[in-house]
């Protein structure tokens, strides 16, 4: 089947797919043992941070893998405002929502006020009372070129 194409930079598929054909792969799917499947069509599961469920126990796994989903989550927070709202109140709470698990002595900061694009500061803060450091600062900047 051909699909429409939009004429955007970024060509988008100008149909979703229906629910009956999703609710036969659930049931065929079901019906043939199988143990777990996300019934959700593929572009909602692109919306996720992580495919599995991802513990970072350390600062060197934070710093080698957090910064590729925060990239998702900031370019999720520009089309998805109830995320933005969700991530900007608590974005540690918000990450293990997404299944992505920090240590404790991570924290992470959404700063909005004084910028005119959102970005997102995660510190370290090893002991309770000691200062924090400053590990990752990401910020979504969009360029064009011809």
């Amino acid at each position: 089947m051909k699909e429409r194409m939009s004429r955007a930079l970024v060509p988008v598929i100008s149909r979703l797919p229906s629910l009956a054909r999703l609710r036969d792969a659930v049931a065929h799917y079901g019906a043939h043992g199988g143990a777990r499947f996300d019934a959700r069509p593929a572009r909602a599961r692109d919306y996720d941070l992580v495919r599995h469920e991802t513990h970072l126990r350390n600062r060197a796994q934070v710093e080698r893998y957090l910064p590729d989903i925060l990239g998702r989550a900031l370019a999720r927070i520009w089309i998805d405002p109830g995320f933005r709202d969700r991530f900007s109140a608590d974005p540690v709470g918000t990450l293990a929502s997404y299944d992505v698990y920090l240590p404790d002595t991570i924290e992470i900061e959404f700063v909005t006020e004084g910028t005119s694009r959102p970005q997102v500061v995660v510190y370290e803060r090893p002991v309770r009372g000691l200062p924090r450091k400053r590990l990752l600062y990401l910020q979504l900047i969009l360029t064009a070129a011809r």
